[in-house]
């Protein structure tokens, strides 16, 4: 099996407009949660929320591409650029046939239907933009991606809630491991700021009328945020063999399935999923450095995570930091893992592991370091980012330092 590094990054979110912004944002603590901007909140239990403020897609797509893309999909293509650009990519026909993508979105185009619905239901029109359901299909945004590239190998999408994104960067990384293809540009991609939405995120009642509080004993549950992250993944050889950067390397890919409950978190599930995860990596327990925790802030998440952290990596635990950078960058959904990931990458090649920000107090049900509120100067050599979502599909990610 081939070593897999990670030769590109590139993101879009609430924490700024390129991977650079993103980690400046992240070394500073720098919370991007604020008043939602795009989606009238007047009427609802919660106005904040981690959005692209002032987005807008003329500097990225000309108005007549823009039409046939929803947001997710443009965040989607603006992180893949960013991400072939940082890895140097060289296109040749040979390439374009061969390469893969794997993306992962939960969502899909909500902003798309939402409008739909309204013209439909509300204003009682009789038709609606006749681009609906090429813009609202969560495939979108890795089929932009194919068409901006010209690659004609793999290209598919995952769609398993809020772990989409993990499962997406998983399968991708076993693609490239395992021989399949020889490089891959996988991520994910989420834009969920529709009035339909926010009103069913509402109904659940777990979004925080505040701010998001990871781990602190004043959490009030989630935040919402969009964006993408996305990577370009290639043979470790074949990177070095070319000079390319290298980020950092991905390890191993575990997974696993609550089969308990279809929104309440499962302490074995997780831990399975890092059991799989340290299986697949071939490391013992001790060599993790750092955990890029789930980390939502509502009271069952951070409980039953806390708990399976303990249970996997025993007295290691105490000493082991965990972070949500969730706290920053909200809950992205089906692009929060893509999110993450970056930042444990970002961990790992810069020396500094991201805080949870805006923690208050400690809880002594999650008694873990969880690096409150200032990034920590710390060389770590593996990390893992962990991603669990409703249906109790969990997937965690490992990463080692280039």
């Amino acid at each position: 099996m081939r070593r897999v590094a990670i030769t590109g990054v590139g993101a879009i979110c609430a924490l700024g407009r390129n991977a650079a912004e993103f980690a400046e944002s992240l070394r500073q603590g720098r919370s991007g949660i604020g008043p939602i901007e795009s989606t009238d909140t007047s009427q609802m239990r919660f106005q904040n929320g981690a959005e692209v403020k002032g987005y807008s897609h003329q500097p990225y797509f000309d108005d007549r591409r823009a039409d046939f893309m929803d947001r997710f999909a443009q965040f989607a293509v603006i992180a893949a650029r960013e991400a072939v650009a940082d890895a140097g990519v060289e296109w040749t026909p040979e390439m374009r046939e061969n390469a893969a993508i794997v993306t992962g979105s939960c969502v899909g185009g909500q902003s798309t239907e939402d409008i739909g619905f309204q013209e439909v239901y509300k204003l009682g029109h009789n038709r609606v933009h006749p681009l609906t359901i090429p813009k609202t299909m969560a495939n979108a945004g890795a089929s932009h991606i194919s068409m901006e590239f010209g690659i004609t190998g793999p290209s598919f999408t995952i769609s398993t809630a809020c772990s989409s994104a993990a499962h997406a960067i998983g399968q991708a990384f076993w693609m490239v491991r395992n021989g399949i293809t020889d490089l891959a540009l996988t991520g994910g991609s989420e834009a969920p700021f529709s009035f339909g939405i926010l009103k069913a995120w509402e109904a659940m009642r777990v979004v925080s009328p505040d701010t998001c509080r990871p781990f602190s004993k004043d959490r009030r549950g989630m935040i919402l945020g969009e964006g993408s992250a996305m990577f370009v993944l290639e043979p470790l050889d074949a990177a070095r063999a070319r000079g390319a950067r290298i980020h950092a390397e991905i390890v191993g890919f575990g997974m696993s399935a609550d089969a308990c409950h279809i929104t309440q978190p499962s302490s074995e599930g997780a831990a399975r999923a890092m059991r799989a995860v340290l299986r697949d990596s071939g490391l013992a327990p001790e060599q993790i450095g750092y955990i890029n925790a789930h980390g939502t802030a509502t009271p069952a998440n951070d409980l039953t995570e806390t708990a399976a952290i303990h249970s996997v990596f025993g007295a290691h635990a105490g000493k082991l930091p965990v972070s949500s950078t969730k706290s920053m960058h909200g809950h992205a959904l089906g692009a929060a893992a893509a999110l993450e990931c970056l930042a444990a990458i970002l961990a790992l090649r810069d020396g500094v592991l991201p805080p949870t920000a805006n923690y208050n107090e400690p809880d002594p049900d999650c008694d873990l370091d969880v690096i409150p509120n200032q990034a920590r100067f710390a060389q770590v050599e593996y990390a893992i980012s962990n991603s669990f979502a409703f249906g109790g599909l969990n997937a965690v990610l490992a990463l080692r330092k280039s």
